[in-house]
């Protein structure tokens, strides 16, 4: 079984909005809205070609970070949700120690935003939800990778896996891995920077 870190019960909002350089800018439970970045959202904008990629960076028992880059699935006023093996050492390490942070990086507006919070697993009927949303290859992927462990059996291996579980499940539904789910990662610091002209770069942060 999985030692779940459930999501921690909704935060109270942060009640700040601002304005940088005419861009309106509303903060994760503000009134007026629960957005947060370019042309009112992470949707497509500004010609980035992925605007939801973001780097999770976690800690493991000795406090050593480790970082990688991820996809943003989905975001409200509860947090930001993307999805990952458990099993995996991103997933080890958030379930160990849930205090994380999410870096966006979006050169082509000049613009970072940093997220510090705490991450828990979300229900399992939202990660139901949203596994089923999921190509059939990739739902395979997911049964068939023992993601951040060595795979002795090479690449090879991973591909006949991959097509026992095809036919495993052959024109049947393909069920959510029990090890494979999503982390919601609650804000209680964001920091929107955007570049300047001579290094004089703009800082703004929203705390709860």
């Amino acid at each position: 079984g999985r030692d779940a870190v459930q999501a921690p019960p909704p935060p109270a909002p942060m009640k700040i909005a601002g304005s940088i350089e005419g861009e309106s800018l509303k903060v994760l439970g503000h009134s007026e809205g629960t957005v947060v970045g370019p042309q009112g959202g992470f949707g497509k904008g500004g010609g980035m070609p992925e605007p939801k990629a973001m780097v999770v960076s976690s800690v493991d028992s000795t406090g050593q970070p480790s970082s990688r880059v991820v996809l943003l699935k989905s975001f409200d006023e509860r947090g930001f949700v993307f999805y990952t093996n458990l099993e995996s050492r991103k997933g080890r390490e958030i379930l160990a120690h849930p205090k994380v942070s999410l870096s966006f990086w979006w050169r082509e507006l000049g613009k970072q935003v940093v997220v510090l919070g705490t991450a828990g697993l979300v229900g399992e009927a939202e990660a139901d939800a949203y596994f089923a949303t999921r190509p059939r290859t990739t739902q395979l992927g997911a049964w068939a990778s023992q993601q951040s462990r060595p795979l002795p059996g090479g690449r090879a291996h991973l591909l006949a896996e991959v097509a026992r579980l095809e036919a495993q499940h052959f024109g049947r539904p393909i069920p959510r891995p029990p090890h494979w789910s999503g982390s919601r990662v609650v804000p209680h610091w964001i920091e929107l920077w955007v570049s300047g002209a001579f290094r004089l770069h703009d800082r703004t942060v929203y705390e709860r």
